[in-house]
């Protein structure tokens, strides 16, 4: 009687994974795939709402005003493009505009940099997360809310026959800079400081201790450790502070009608545009700030801005 005996060198099958267990060893193997995968759809959503909708914004601009019915023709020209860049009101309400952007800018800069110097260098650890919720706190609050508040102090007192006393600075110190540019610069520095101190801040955090003790044993002075150690590597830091106050700055439209008096800033214009109607005037005057940021954002970009948002 024969028997059939088991063949000993045969390799042994081995059951093969379920889809879901390769697809996570396979994420897990790679993680820049995983990540790429989680934010590829709202990626490419944001770029079909964002992109899409500023390519029509721009194309908005080429068509033809119909003078009669007021909205946008068929017929294509160029003529709203040549009324945005050579008017010469409208290049004053840009270079304005330009003007409050950078002084929010650098005021914001000039009390950010203390601020987060003391939050990160000076301040005991277990205070520091206080001090930072405390610069985040006027974050929390609304937006008309807090330029009502400064219109409420920035209040001029009687005049044209008003019988107002004056804002919380007129009847306090007797005197305030009152509607204008000046009150637009404050308010918006005002609200826009956290996105200064922020990114300073965490420069300054990653900046070893050690080197601040070096400059010192060296006989480095204060001012001239700043200038030599300190503001040398905060630039970047500095420079992704300053894409969030020139270019939030830049595009406020708000602000300007709350505590601006008559000064009006080229979104103003464009609003003001917008409700003549003239619709393609207004989308061709948008070119203005949209080719400042691009420029601004490439001139930032030199200095290390997005490596350090």
């Amino acid at each position: 009687m024969i028997t059939a005996t088991p063949d000993t060198d045969a390799e042994p099958v081995v059951a093969e994974p379920p889809l879901t267990r390769r697809v996570s060893t396979a994420f897990r193997r790679r993680p820049r795939l995983g990540g790429s995968a989680t934010l590829a759809a709202p990626v490419l959503w944001l770029l079909v709402i964002y992109i899409g909708s500023l390519v029509l914004l721009v194309v908005t601009a080429f068509f033809k005003l119909d003078s009669f019915t007021q909205k946008p023709t068929n017929e294509l020209t160029m003529d709203n493009i040549d009324l945005a860049f050579t008017t010469q009101a409208f290049r004053t309400t840009v270079i304005r505009s330009i003007v409050v952007a950078t002084s929010v800018t650098l005021v914001c800069l000039v009390l950010a940099l203390p601020m987060a110097f003391y939050i990160a260098k000076i301040a005991k650890p277990r205070y520091r997360r206080a001090l930072i919720v405390a610069v985040l706190l006027p974050l929390w609050a609304g937006y008309l809310v807090k330029g009502y508040s400064w219109r409420a102090m920035l209040e001029p007192g009687s005049q044209f026959g008003a019988t107002s006393s004056g804002g919380f600075l007129k009847s306090v110190f007797g005197w305030t800079p009152g509607f204008g540019v000046v009150g637009v610069v404050i308010t918006l520095s005002y609200m826009w400081l956290p996105f200064m101190v922020l990114p300073i801040y965490a420069g300054l955090d990653r900046l070893p201790r050690s080197l601040l003790d070096a400059a010192g044993d060296l006989g480095a002075k204060p001012g001239r450790t700043f200038t030599s150690v300190i503001a040398p590597m905060l630039v970047p830091s500095i420079a992704a502070g300053s894409i969030f106050t020139f270019s939030l700055s830049l595009g406020d439209y708000i602000t300007p009608k709350i505590v601006g008096g008559t000064t009006q800033l080229i979104g103003n214009l464009i609003e003001r545009t917008l409700l003549a109607p003239n619709q393609p005037l207004a989308a061709a005057l948008t070119l203005w700030p949209m080719l400042i940021i691009v420029a601004y954002l490439l001139s930032m970009s030199r200095l290390g801005a997005f490596e350090s948002l």
